[in-house]
């Protein structure tokens, strides 16, 4: 079972945050670890949390899982050699989730050395953006204590992402911090679909037409956050694969239902990873 699962938890990616809103452990997580934020919990820190709550469960994932036959591809996760391409902090900032999400996967398959790189490439951008407290050393070295136990590993990553957004809200850099969560989540759909094409499993592919609540969130998220022009892109395409989910109406789930999606999603994430 075991081998079977890491042959198909690429779809994994899909809930990067959704440990926030599926666990209540603390295990491995250090109090001095956990910063809280000074600031009040406003309407953008409202959204961030629904964005987080209506993402796909872990529960939801073990069951598509099950379902899948996929072999696990490292081809589709970003570079880590362009971590040092990125010189604005926005583009560093939708970077920071989709590495993070990267980290993610590299450490469910036991990729010991790549989620040690992925971990370098979040450290990097953490340091660059303000935010290196929430990706210390420290992290890194429990991140890889913790390799065994994946439920370890995904709640000390969880919880420093969750970290480092409470610092640049608390900073009043909501912007930066929702083109993180924007990241993440790009990656995610775009890894999610990929599987799915590979797969031709209907559940899987029902599941990326489900993530209608979480993108509406996240479209609301970004809109709040009031980006600067050149980020507008970002909610743009967001809002495009919106139009998309939304037409849907017939109980379709074949691989060419989902091919406008790829294209756009496919699209949106190489413009993210190709920025400077």
């Amino acid at each position: 079972m075991l081998l079977f699962i890491k042959k198909i938890l690429p779809l994994f990616i899909i809930c990067f945050f959704a440990a926030c809103n599926n666990t209540n452990k603390t295990d491995d997580i250090d109090s001095d670890d956990i910063e809280t934020s000074s600031v009040g919990i406003d309407s953008q820190q409202v959204s961030a949390q629904n964005v987080f709550n209506t993402l796909i469960s872990r529960d939801e994932i073990v069951k598509l899982i099950t379902q899948a036959n996929a072999e696990y591809d490292p081809s589709l996760l970003s570079n880590p050699d362009a971590v040092s391409n990125y010189a604005l902090e926005n583009i560093r900032a939708l970077n920071f989730g989709v590495y993070g999400a990267d980290l993610i996967i590299a450490s469910i398959y036991d990729q010991t050395q790549e989620s040690m790189l992925y971990f370098k490439c979040v450290n990097i951008i953490a340091k660059s953006i303000g935010v290196a407290n929430a990706f210390g050393e420290n992290i890194g070295d429990r991140i890889n204590a913790n390799q065994s136990n994946r439920d370890s590993t995904l709640n000390i990553i969880t919880q420093a992402f969750k970290n480092a957004d409470n610092t640049l809200r608390s900073n009043n850099r909501p912007g930066v911090s929702s083109l993180l969560v924007a990241g993440a989540w790009v990656e995610g759909y775009y890894v999610a679909c990929q599987t799915a094409k590979a797969t031709n499993n209907e559940a899987i592919i029902n599941a990326i037409f489900n993530q209608k609540e979480s993108l509406n969130n996240l479209v609301e998220l970004l809109s709040a956050s009031k980006l600067s022009n050149d980020m507008q892109y970002i909610t743009d395409g967001l809002k495009e694969i919106k139009g998309i989910l939304d037409a849907k109406t017939d109980k379709d789930f074949s691989i060419k239902s989902i091919e406008a999606l790829d294209a756009k999603i496919t699209s949106l994430r190489t413009t993210i990873i190709s920025s400077k």
